[in-house]
C-alpha cells in the first residue's frame, strides 16, 4: 500500500469520526491531501447546533468543605458529560451517586475512557464543560461525600 494511500485511508476515518462530533447537518466534506486543507459545510441556512451548557453554580471551594471529594481525568484528553451527543447527562449538580459509578467520559485517542466516582455523595458541581480539553488529574466532578 503507497504511502499516499495509507495518509488518505487515515484522513478520510480522521473525517468519519469528526463528522459523527459536528452537531448540525453536515451538506458537504472537501479534503485536500497537498497541503492538508479540510472545509465542512452545513446544510444551506442552517448553523451548527449549540451544544446545551448547564446553567453555572457559585464555584464550591474544596478547602471549604473537607467533606468535598474531586473526581479528577484520568488522562489527557476532551471530556464528555453524556455518553452520546443528545442523551442525557451522567450527572448534574444535585444528583446522588454512589461510589463505582460513572461521571462522565474522557475521550484520548480515539478510546473513551469512563470516569467514576471512587465515593458515594452529592455532586455538587461539574467543573468541566462538555467537550471540554482536559489535562490529566484536573478536577472535573466536586462531590460532597457521604463518608466521613
Amino acid at each position: 500500500m503507497s504511502e499516499q494511500y495509507a495518509a488518505v485511508r487515515l484522513l478520510r476515518e480522521e473525517i468519519g469520526n469528526l463528522i459523527k462530533t459536528v452537531p448540525g447537518p453536515v451538506a458537504s466534506v472537501s479534503l485536500r491531501l497537498g497541503e492538508c486543507t479540510l472545509e465542512v459545510s452545513w446544510a444551506h441556512g442552517q448553523a451548527p447546533a449549540a451544544v446545551p451548557q448547564q446553567a453555572p453554580a457559585a464555584p464550591v471551594e474544596e478547602a471549604d468543605d473537607p467533606a468535598l471529594h474531586s473526581v479528577t481525568a484520568p488522562v489527557v484528553g476532551t471530556f464528555y458529560v453524556a455518553p452520546e451527543p443528545g442523551a442525557p447527562p451522567f450527572v448534574q449538580v444535585g444528583d446522588r451517586v454512589s461510589a463505582g459509578q460513572t461521571i462522565g467520559i474522557v475521550e484520548a485517542m480515539k478510546l473513551m475512557n469512563p470516569v467514576k466516582t471512587e465515593r458515594a455523595g452529592e455532586v455538587v458541581e461539574v467543573v468541566a464543560g462538555n467537550a471540554d480539553p482536559v489535562e490529566f488529574d484536573q478536577v472535573l466532578v466536586l462531590i460532597r461525600s457521604d463518608e466521613t
